[in-house]
């Protein structure tokens, strides 16, 4: 087997994964179609997020103790995301790296075709982890599977007004959101994040991870639901 000259980035929103309970299906589906575009030649690393798991340990931590450090919080979140990257290694057993990537920035030179990683240090979103990894691995483009269809002008939540975004810049991108990342943001992408995707100059595409067909038309290279960020 050959090392793959350019992989993937996949960020798969930890809601998607757990949005109450662990989602069977949806895990069932997406190794389907992981393990499709594999036959086909492609790599990925593959970044889990903490979904539910993440906050049900932070709500016990803070009935118990009231306030508690941030850090402490964030430790949390980052072995929920931990936990869900070690259940999609163990259904991509065969195909995937043995050991989750814990730190983005390591180099890994690995022949297997699918690397699973999660959170890295307190302060920093798995969408910059992925960056993270986008850099080292010299992946030209990264995937968001998160719950929205869009990147919408304004949130759609509140504004009837907002409209769906189909192609814009980091520029353009980067002055809808704030310019600070915050663990309890509502934004399509972590502001950190986004900064550094620009610098790179890293393709990033938004989509709606439970539909995951529209995952499967992106690579495939056909048009699809979602927002290319670039």
């Amino acid at each position: 087997m050959n090392p793959p000259s350019e992989r993937i980035i996949v960020s798969v929103g930890g809601s998607l994964i757990v949005p109450e309970g662990i989602d069977s299906d949806f895990v069932s589906r997406f190794r389907t179609l992981i393990l499709h575009a594999v036959e086909g030649g492609s790599a990925f690393f593959i970044i889990a997020g903490g979904g539910k798991t993440a906050r049900q340990y932070q709500d016990a931590a803070r009935a118990v103790r009231g306030d508690l450090p941030r850090d402490d919080l964030d430790w949390l979140g980052i072995h929920a995301t931990r936990l869900n990257a070690h259940l999609l290694r163990t259904v991509f057993r065969e195909q995937a790296h043995p050991r989750i990537i814990k730190d983005p920035s390591e180099p890994v030179h690995v022949e297997e075709p699918i690397l699973l990683g999660a959170g890295w240090r307190p302060g920093q979103s798995t969408d910059f982890c992925a960056v993270t990894a986008a850099k080292v691995h010299g992946a030209k483009k990264l995937v968001n599977l998160s719950n929205i269809d869009y990147v919408y002008t304004a949130d759609p939540r509140t504004n009837p007004d907002a409209k769906p975004i189909e192609r814009t810049s980091w520029s353009a991108f980067r002055a809808l959101i704030p310019s600070e990342w915050d663990p309890g943001l509502s934004a399509p992408f972590d502001p950190v994040a986004a900064k550094e995707a620009e610098s790179l100059g890293l393709e990033v595409a938004i989509m709606n991870g439970a539909n995951l067909g529209e995952f499967e038309k992106y690579l495939a290279g056909e048009p699809f639901t979602g927002t290319v960020i670039s």
